[in-house]
């Protein structure tokens, strides 16, 4: 008699799969939701002779988030007949199956060789309002869809670009997270146009806001003196610039900005995806996007489950990667923690404390469960230390530097230093708020229903509200007093009514799994001393023969959602590999954000806004040279001549392949 023997989510939080055996033989009812409140549909069953569920060659288990709480309501996508591996069989339905026929289906399809009753025959899908169509569709508009796009553009190419929020700029800006950057960013270490982008910031303010004169005539102008990077700068002026710099393609026609729209199907033929369908979040309006090339720059891979495009969540093992830091198991649901950042300046002896948030009593008394552990509550200035993960004491003053030898909170993402602007421009300093009390660990916003997702975004919203609360009203102050009542929420400077950022910091993604997939014995320092008998102050990272830019953060991975706290340790400046932007099977999707081919430990140095633009750039320059060519990405790899060609577009527009040999 056939079994349920398990479940696993493959394509996000809005769909799942149901496995079933008999004997040795599996199979597999998939169901996507939409919506929530509309029965299942039944989109393909798998029959295969296997001793363990197996889909596209990929062991479920390490690709797939497992969950057995998805709710089984949905719409059909492209299900395509499957030979390899043991799927012997697809079946195809787009009319609408109850749970109760799932079990029925699936069961027969596990018995025998099952055909679909006549009634079960496919139906059209309803008439869209409307269609677009381009060279290139870039799904997000964050600092990898503007770099992609810019590229495409400066090539000749036609570009529709898709943001889910009204803001462009992604981490920059919607996010309210200024640029984490290597200290060698001011030379080298990042892509021309990444470098113009930063002049281009600079030049804005010292055109249209009154800055002193030392700081008007400083090359390296840092407006908000902050000690996180060597610009922070308000969200606001970033966007402007963003926006400035896609304009005259706005204009010219030749780019279309879709804000406030977000994927929701995909039209999928042999590997090769035909179009994209985005939903407008205000009108509700349906668009059919078309093109030969689609690049995902979205902030938590959205393309990627919805072109059936074979993606990784969450922590690997040890096993699988053979990194030093992975874990002992795989987890594809402990994910790192995000924050919900947000901006405040300080008005002494005014009076702005915001009303007492509805779940602050949880969390003023909260305590992470962390392993190592946490040294006590989250709301506290003592936090681990992330290198050594033993407490350490941080300050907090917005009138002055703080208490010597601590770290200022205040100062460390200030994006408003008063004193860099003329008397009377602002009425005190302004800072982002994006520490490790508001980073948010009790959920994640890939592998759950879009139910549960919006849920731990309004929880982390609740966090970052309650920091503030405690900041006003109760933080410890070196005079003895508590609270600093005149931190002001502006939520003026990130366009939002609550406040806050309009879109989570988002630090992990699903990750494609690629044809090349960067591991820490590339990058680690001390895994890549270990493997190559050089001595760690020596050592250099991997060198790859496809390299299409370079990048540097040290291994940052900050506490999870499976318990872990911080996992932080030096990296080496590293290359970034054309390999790590290539899907394994799917042929015209390229990832442009923090969703390439790395791992749970490696994407905590490939995630910072300079590696981010430079993905994007790079993908963009792959996807004109193929259209130039009538090739495919995994052409350009596969040919010498072709990747030599390619390297040769990338470095002629500034993009650097290596590090200097010193």
């Amino acid at each position: 008699m056939p079994q349920l023997v398990g479940t696993s989510r493959h394509s996000g939080f809005d769909q799942q799969t149901l496995w079933f055996r008999t004997g040795r033989t599996y199979a597999a009812a998939r169901w996507r939701q939409w919506p929530a409140a509309t029965p299942g549909i039944l989109v393909a069953c798998f029959g295969g002779k296997r001793a363990s569920p197996i889909l596209g060659g990929v062991d479920s288990g390490s690709v797939f988030n497992c969950s057995s709480s998805a709710e089984p309501s949905v719409r059909r996508r492209i299900a395509s007949r499957r030979t390899r591996r043991g799927l012997d069989r697809t079946f195809t339905s787009e009319v609408p199956v109850h749970r109760r026929d799932l079990l029925r289906v699936a069961l027969g399809a596990a018995s025998a060789s099952w055909l679909l009753p006549g009634r079960l025959r496919a139906r059209q899908d309803r008439v869209l309002s409307g269609g677009e169509s381009g060279d290139i569709v870039v799904v997000g508009g964050g600092l990898g869809g503007c770099a992609a796009a810019l590229a495409a553009l400066e090539a000749g190419l036609r570009v529709i670009l898709t943001e889910p929020t009204d803001w462009i700029g992604g981490q920059l800006t919607q996010q309210a997270v200024p640029p984490d950057e290597h200290r060698w960013i001011e030379s080298h270490g990042a892509t021309a146009t990444y470098r113009q982008l930063r002049a281009a910031i600079r030049d804005y303010y010292r055109r249209h806001y009154p800055l002193t004169d030392a700081q008007r005539a400083a090359t390296a102008l840092n407006p908000g003196l902050g000690s996180v990077s060597r610009l922070c700068v308000e969200p606001r002026v970033a966007l402007a610039v963003l926006e400035a710099l896609l304009a005259p393609y706005r204009s010219g026609g030749r780019l279309t900005v879709l804000l406030e729209h977000e994927p929701i199907a995909a039209d999928v033929e042999r590997h090769r995806v035909r179009g994209v369908r985005v939903r407008n979040q205000v009108s509700g309006r349906e668009l059919d996007l078309s093109a030969p090339f689609f690049v995902d720059a979205s902030e938590l891979g959205d393309l990627l489950p919805l072109t059936g495009t074979e993606f990784v969540t969450g922590a690997e093992s040890r096993e699988q990667t053979g990194e030093l830091h992975a874990a002992e198991r795989a987890d594809p649901a402990n994910q790192q923690a995000f924050t919900v950042c947000f901006a405040v300046d300080h008005l002494p002896g005014r009076n702005s404390i915001i009303d007492r948030p509805s779940e602050y009593d949880y969390w003023r008394a909260f305590v992470p469960r962390l392993e190592p552990p946490w040294p006590g509550r989250l709301l506290d200035l003592t936090y681990s230390h992330p290198a050594t993960l033993t407490p350490r004491l941080l300050g907090f003053d917005p009138t002055g530097d703080g208490p010597a030898g601590r770290l200022n909170l205040w100062i460390y993402r200030r994006i408003a230093a008063r004193d860099s602007f003329r008397e009377g421009t602002y009425d005190g300093d302004i800072s982002l708020i994006n520490w490790p009390q508001n980073d948010y660990l009790l959920g994640n916003l890939v592998g759950v229903s879009a139910t549960e997702r919006e849920r731990h975004i309004a929880r982390a919203k609740q966090l970052s509200l309650s920091l503030l609360y405690w900041l006003q009203t109760e933080v410890p102050r070196e005079d003895g007093g508590t609270g600093w009542p005149g931190l002001r929420l502006r939520g003026d400077l990130v366009a939002t009514d609550d406040g806050l950022a309009k879109f989570p910091y988002v630090r992990e993604a699903r990750r494609i799994v690629a044809l090349y997939t960067v591991r820490e014995r590339d990058c680690g320092r001390d895994q890549r001393a270990l493997e190559t008998g050089e001595d760690p102050q020596a050592v250099r990272a991997a060198e790859y023969p496809d390299s299409i830019g370079v990048g540097s953060y040290h291994i940052d991975l900050h506490p999870s959602s499976g318990g872990n706290n911080y996992i932080d340790f030096p990296s080496l400046p590293f290359q970034i590999p054309l390999g790590a932007l290539l899907p394994r099977h799917t042929r015209n999707v390229i990832p442009a954000c923090k969703n390439i081919g790395t791992t749970h430990v490696t994407n905590g140095c490939y995630r910072l806004h300079p590696v981010e633009w430079n993905l994007g750039e790079s993908a963009g320059a792959l996807l004109a040279f193929c259209l130039q060519r009538h090739c495919d990405p995994h052409d350009v790899r596969a040919d010498a001549g072709l990747l030599a060609e390619y390297q040769r577009t990338l470095v002629a527009r500034g993009v650097e392949l290596a590090w200097p040999a010193s």
